[in-house]
């Protein structure tokens, strides 16, 4: 598979945050964000909702990306 690189830019939290998740994870910061998309896309797509198109609302919640 190929890979584009790109530059992003996030909150300096936000990426302690996900820092610490990807250490426990045993992944890099690259790897734990591209699991993160990778599991949000999926269930955008609805394959593990079953329903097309469809984030459900208690999966993800704004309050908690803020924290």
């Amino acid at each position: 598979m190929a890979r584009k690189s790109f530059l992003i830019r996030i909150d300096e939290k936000l990426f302690q945050d996900i820092e610490s998740w990807a250490q426990q994870e045993m992944r890099s910061v690259n790897g734990q964000i591209e699991y993160l998309l990778r599991q949000a896309c999926l269930r955008y797509r609805g394959r593990e909702a079953g329903e097309s198109g469809v984030i459900k609302v208690d999966v993800v919640h704004d309050a908690e990306l803020l924290d």
